[in-house]
C-alpha cells in the first residue's frame, strides 16, 4: 500500500512529474489533508510507490522546503511544516479566557500557567511511592469526598498555612475551582438559595457559568477596602462569591472591617459565603499576610483552594472546607455528575504534603514570584511613572491604575501592535466601571528580563496614546 494514495503521476500529463508530486502535496497540505507535523514517506519509498525516479521525489521536497510547506527535521524526516494553519473548529472560551488569541511576544494576561517550576522529580518520586505501595482497595473507584489520607493531609496543611478551622470529615477534594463551584450552584438552591452574589469587577465569563449551573448572579461593588457588604445586604441573596485575600482583578484585600460585616451578614441571612483563595499562598508584604476568613466562620464559610497555582493547571485538583450542612447536598450532587476525582493523583499530592516537599517547592516558588513582582515594580517606576500598582503585594497579577482621562482601549491596542498581549480593567465590569482605566498584569509566566522589555514597551504605547514622549528611562547602576 503507497504511503501517499492521493498522489498519483502521469507520464502522459503535460507537465513534469516533480511539479504533479509538488502540486497534489500542496492542495493536501492547504486543504487540511495532511496536517502540520505529518511525517512524510522517505523519498525512496515514495519513488518506489511512484514508480518514478528517487531524484524526482527529492527535487519536489526540496522545492517544497524552500517554499516553507515541509520542514527537513535531522532524525526525524521530513514533515509538513508545523507552522501552517489549518482550517479548525473554533477555540471554546473558558472561565479564564475568551477563547482564541493572537501570538504576541510578551503575553501578559492573568491566569497563565508557568509549568517550567513544576517540582517534577519530587512529583515523581511521590507517584511512584504510590504506586509501589497501593492497596488493592486503593485503586478501585475513590470516596466521593476524596481519599482519607489527602482530607487528612489537607486539614493539617490548610490550617497551619492558612488558618483554615477544618477536620478532615469537612474536606471535600474537587477537580479544580470550576467543578466545586459547579457543585455548589447546583447544591445551593436545594437549600432555598437560588442567588449567588459576585464581586464587580470580577470574571464575566464565571457570571455566565453560574447562570448555566442554576443560579442568578448579583454584582456587588468592590472598592478599596473590598466587597462592599451594605450594598451585598441590599440584593437580598443568600450566598456570596469572594476573593477576600486578593480581589480579582483590583487586588485589594478584604479589610478587617469588611470581614467582620461580611461574617455577620451571612449569619443575619442564615447564608454562606463562598471563599476563593485562588492565590492566598503569595504574600509579598513585609506585614503579616492576612488568614483565610473562613477561620472566623467556619460554619459560614465554605473555603475553596487549588493546586492549579502553585503546581499546574493541568492536574485539576482543588478543594473544598465545608460546613456540615452543606456537606451531604454536595455528596448527592457529586452522586449523579461523577465518581470522583483521580485518586492516583490524590495519593501522590498527599504523598508531596506529608513529606515536606511540597512546603520546600512553595518556599521556592515564593522567592521566585517575589522577584519577578519587584522586577515589576521597578519597570512600572521607571517606564510607566505615572501610573500605580493598586492592592498590597501579593498574589499572582497586579492592578495597574493609569491617570484619569487615559484612553484605555487605545493603550490595549497600541500594545498590540507592539506584540504585547494585555488586558484593560474595563474588561472585567459587567456594566459601565466607575473606576478609572487600569491594566491587569499576569507577572509570573515570564521572565525578569521578558517582564522590564514588555512594561518597557507599554510605556511606548501609553506615550503613543498620551501624545507625548516618553521619559527618558532612569540609568541602570
Amino acid at each position: 500500500m503507497s504511503w501517499l494514495p492521493s498522489i498519483e503521476v502521469s507520464r502522459a500529463a503535460g507537465e513534469s512529474l516533480t511539479a504533479q508530486i509538488q502540486r497534489v502535496l500542496k492542495r493536501e497540505i492547504t486543504e487540511g489533508v495532511l496536517h502540520p507535523g505529518t511525517r512524510l514517506p522517505p523519498s525512496r519509498r515514495l519513488a518506489d510507490d511512484l514508480d518514478v525516479s528517487r531524484s524526482v521525489v527529492v527535487e519536489a521536497y526540496g522545492q517544497l522546503i524552500a517554499e516553507g510547506y515541509l520542514e527537513a527535521v535531522q532524525g526525524s524526516g521530513t514533515r509538513v511544516a508545523r507552522h501552517l494553519a489549518t482550517t479548525s473548529a473554533a477555540v471554546v472560551p473558558t472561565l479564564l479566557d475568551e477563547g482564541r488569541v493572537p501570538a504576541v511576544r510578551w503575553d501578559l494576561r492573568s491566569g497563565r500557567a508557568n509549568v517550567s517550576h513544576f517540582p517534577y522529580r519530587e512529583w515523581l518520586a511521590g507517584y511512584q511511592r504510590v504506586l509501589q505501595t497501593a492497596r488493592q482497595g486503593d485503586l478501585g473507584y475513590p470516596p466521593l469526598s476524596g481519599v482519607p489520607r489527602l482530607r487528612e493531609e489537607l486539614a493539617r496543611h490548610l490550617g497551619r498555612v492558612r488558618g483554615v478551622r477544618t477536620a478532615p470529615g469537612q474536606v471535600m477534594v474537587v477537580s479544580g475551582f470550576a467543578h466545586g463551584l459547579g457543585l455548589l450552584c447546583a447544591a445551593l438552591p436545594g437549600l432555598g438559595i437560588g442567588e449567588l452574589a459576585m464581586e464587580e469587577p470580577g470574571l464575566l465569563r464565571q457570571r455566565e457559568f453560574v447562570l448555566e449551573a442554576g443560579m442568578r448572579p448579583r454584582g456587588v461593588p468592590v472598592d478599596d477596602d473590598g466587597l462592599d457588604v451594605e450594598a451585598l445586604a441590599r440584593t437580598g441573596a443568600r450566598a456570596v462569591l469572594v476573593t477576600p485575600f486578593h480581589q480579582f482583578p483590583t487586588g485589594v484585600a478584604l479589610s478587617a472591617e469588611r470581614r467582620a460585616a461580611l461574617v455577620r451578614w451571612a449569619r443575619d441571612v442564615d447564608g454562606y459565603v463562598i471563599e476563593d483563595d485562588y492565590d492566598g499562598d503569595f504574600w509579598f508584604e513585609r506585614r503579616s499576610r492576612p488568614l483565610a476568613l473562613q477561620r472566623h466562620a467556619q460554619d459560614r464559610v465554605v473555603y475553596a483552594g487549588t493546586a492549579s497555582k502553585t503546581l499546574v493547571p493541568g492536574l485539576r485538583l482543588g478543594w473544598l472546607a465545608v460546613p456540615d450542612p452543606l456537606l451531604a447536598p454536595l455528596e448527592r450532587v457529586r452522586a449523579r455528575r461523577d465518581l470522583g476525582s483521580d485518586s492516583l493523583t490524590q495519593f501522590a499530592f498527599a504523598e508531596l504534603l506529608g513529606s515536606g516537599a511540597y512546603d520546600r517547592h512553595m518556599r521556592r516558588l515564593r522567592g521566585r514570584y517575589r522577584l519577578r513582582r519587584d522586577t515589576l515594580v521597578e519597570a512600572v517606576r521607571r517606564f510607566l511613572p505615572q501610573a500605580r500598582l493598586g492592592g498590597p503585594a501579593a498574589g499572582l497579577h497586579a492592578y495597574l491604575r493609569l491617570p484619569r482621562g487615559t484612553d484605555e482601549a487605545a493603550l490595549v491596542a497600541a500594545a498590540l501592535r507592539r506584540s504585547v498581549l494585555v488586558r484593560g480593567g474595563r474588561d472585567f465590569h459587567g456594566r459601565p466601571p466607575g473606576t478609572g482605566p487600569a491594566l491587569v498584569l499576569g507577572y509570573t509566566a515570564l521572565p525578569r528580563s521578558g517582564l522590564t522589555e514588555a512594561v518597557r514597551t507599554l510605556g511606548a504605547a501609553y506615550s503613543e496614546v498620551a501624545g507625548r514622549t516618553a521619559p527618558a528611562p532612569a540609568r541602570i547602576a
